[in-house]
């Protein structure tokens, strides 16, 4: 289980801040409509699933967003489960609804201060922001009745030490990601990913009320495509072509290639599925990929999508690369997308909603 200590190797690669047009605020606007589409799988999973008969006297109800980044895709949520819980308890009819507490939680260095400048005075709850990862513990225990995450959990807490070990099998020179790469760099991110997955459970079933909800929306891949048919890992391949076309030019260190290496992986459901099984606090009440939102292939799609990457990666470079050479890598990249339109419109991507529920015959 999770202590209090927190995980000290955690490394914190927070969204691009602020509300300009290269921040996170203008450039999730795939994730705000993802979002949308899981309304109505979040009502009927606080319906049918969210326990409340056995916390129905505590007060008040406890809700956070973990990964919450910045912009107004969080209040959003926020403000559905609400609606959601509300309905619950007024089906109920044997107590009032309750008041609610929201937190909102990212790593220390995300941006906070636009987050909450942004934060409506007439919200329905009392908000408080809470630093730190969410691989480790943050919550006192049995605090939480439901926990939302939406497009984090596919952040690893570090990239994998094997990838950056020139001794290692799986050192992965000239590369900034798994896709495409040797078996053995595959399987470090593979078990990077399942120890962060593990941290992640125990801590949430510390925190977590029996049954209580843990909500995810989260980027993956469908059972049976290959790591290397994975959209975002060949969209991440092709960033790092740019990026090694630049080395060759000499505008970049090869060096700073070999060391530069971006922890996102991309599970499938059942990897997924397996690591929630094994670990026994929760069961998977529901499980399911979402349809897909592809971008109608205009001039300015390329453009588009190569800032949304940027937005979310940008702050990984940030301890390699100069701003100018960061600036250079993605209008290069920009400019390889369009020549590549496909890559970004064909199959082998994943969303998948899932819905945990906290037991209560396992402590």
């Amino acid at each position: 289980m999770g202590d209090m200590e927190g995980n000290k190797s955690s490394q914190a690669y927070p969204m691009k801040g602020g509300d300009g047009a290269s921040s996170y605020t203008n450039n999730s606007s795939y994730q705000k409509s993802l979002a949308e589409v899981v309304m109505s799988l979040i009502d009927d999973a606080v319906a049918e699933k969210l326990d409340v008969q056995s916390f129905v006297d505590e007060h008040p109800f406890r809700i956070a967003d973990l990964g919450c980044s910045i912009g107004p895709n969080t209040f959003t949520a926020v403000k559905n489960i609400i609606n959601s819980v509300q309905l619950k308890y007024q089906t109920l009819r044997t107590t009032s609804t309750p008041e609610f507490q929201v937190f909102f939680n990212d790593h220390a260095s995300n941006d906070f201060n636009t987050l909450f400048k942004t934060l409506h005075s007439y919200k329905r709850y009392y908000a408080a922001g809470v630093p730190g990862s969410f691989y480790d513990r943050l919550f006192p225990r049995s605090s939480l009745h439901v926990v939302y995450s939406s497009f984090a959990l596919h952040w690893l807490s570090k990239v994998p030490d094997e990838v950056m070990d020139k001794g290692s099998p799986a050192w992965n020179k000239g590369r900034v990601h798994y896709g495409g790469a040797e078996k053995e760099v595959v399987m470090a991110y593979r078990q990077q990913y399942e120890r962060d997955m593990c941290g992640f459970l125990n801590a949430r079933a510390e925190e977590v009320v029996c049954g209580g909800l843990v909500v995810v929306l989260v980027p993956g891949r469908p059972n049976g495509v290959t790591h290397s048919k994975c959209i975002g890992n060949v969209l991440f391949e092709v960033l790092g072509c740019c990026l090694s076309d630049m080395a060759k030019e000499g505008k970049i260190n090869e060096q700073k290639v070999d060391y530069l290496n971006i922890p996102v992986y991309y599970a499938s459901p059942q990897e997924l599925e397996d690591i929630v099984n094994e670990n026994g606090y929760f069961t998977i009440d529901r499980m399911e990929g979402l349809p897909r939102i592809v971008e109608p292939e205009t001039k300015h799609a390329a453009r588009r999508l190569a800032l949304g990457i940027r937005v979310g990666v940008e702050a990984v470079f940030k301890g390699h690369l100069e701003d100018e050479t960061i600036d250079e890598l993605f209008e290069s990249y920009s400019k390889k997308l369009e020549q590549v339109p496909s890559v970004y419109s064909s199959g082998g991507a994943s969303i998948m909603f899932a819905v945990f529920r906290r037991n209560d015959n396992k402590e």
